[in-house]
């Protein structure tokens, strides 16, 4: 799998999470597939958080307090990393599980999603690193903050399952256990310049399986930003609003930590870690 993490201040709990940004498929996901070039390059455009990555940069970038990022650096064609591996996730049963049968419209991108090589060499390694990550935060700082940076089109795509409700500019989308009302409220108080709406037309924030449902001091909450917002749709070059949609990720991260270095030397210069597929 390749993943990246943006080291952030050793006294910030907060891990910005980007799944889905990258286009990018490993040789052999692409030798599986069904669909032609173009195809393809349909589904990429569709289905791809375009340029979330620079926004979770952009958000880091500008925080005084910098906080640690975790990048997906392959395409959710490839895993998706945010899916259950198993029939626990109701998007298996529409071919969009953790290895995807079918695309946004129903295409039909592989035969089978058992494919327990694509699970062994990238769901796995990407859920432990995410786990250890939030693992680390724990032990330093006493809590994870875990913002997951996603994207939504304007219109529905016909694979969305509870897509008929509001699409708000800004998505919030909450956990049970995970999510108190004070970091939703949080998140209101820094998009208050966006509509904003919870568990619509998406539901739920990510917790890695290691911690899920078991340590109160996981907290997470998952940003999602209609793409009309600070992009053109569905794959064009990002406009004026993606640096206000930082912005106010900026200001969600900075109400969610301490407001002080920890260590400056070990903050935003510090180099990234990078784990790549194996051979």
């Amino acid at each position: 799998m390749v993943f990246h993490v943006l080291p952030g201040d050793p006294g910030s709990p907060v891990i910005l999470h980007v799944p889905h940004a990258s286009r990018e498929l490993t040789e052999r996901a692409r030798a599986g597939l069904l669909v032609d070039d173009a195809e393809l390059s349909d589904e990429l455009d569709n289905l791809t958080d375009a340029h979330t990555d620079l926004i979770a940069l952009r958000a880091a970038g500008g925080s005084p307090v910098r906080p640690w990022t975790f990048a997906n650096g392959l395409s959710r064609l490839v895993v998706d990393p945010e899916r259950f591996p198993d029939e626990r996730e109701e998007m298996r049963a529409a071919g969009m599980g953790a290895v995807y049968t079918h695309g946004y419209a129903g295409r039909r991108l592989r035969a089978s999603a058992d494919d327990q090589a694509l699970i062994d060499e990238h769901f796995h390694p990407y859920g432990k690193a995410i786990s250890d990550l939030v693992t680390e935060r724990l032990a330093a700082t006493g809590r994870a903050v875990i913002v997951d940076v996603h994207s939504y089109p304007t219109l529905r795509l016909p694979y969305e399952l509870h897509g008929d409700g509001p699409r708000p500019q800004i998505c919030l989308g909450a956990d049970d256990f995970h999510t108190p009302p004070a970091l939703l409220d949080e998140a209101r108080t820094a998009f208050a310049g966006y509509e904003t709406a919870v568990n619509t037309p998406f539901a739920g924030a990510y917790i890695p399986l290691t911690h899920h449902g078991r340590d109160e001091a996981v907290t997470a909450l998952m940003v999602e930003i209609r793409r009309d917002t600070y992009m053109t749709e569905p794959a064009g070059p990002p406009h004026e609003g993606l640096g206000e949609i930082a912005d106010a990720l900026t200001a969600l991260i900075a109400a969610v930590q301490p407001p002080h270095r920890a260590d400056a030397k070990h903050a935003a210069g510090a180099p990234s870690r990078c784990r790549r597929p194996a051979p």
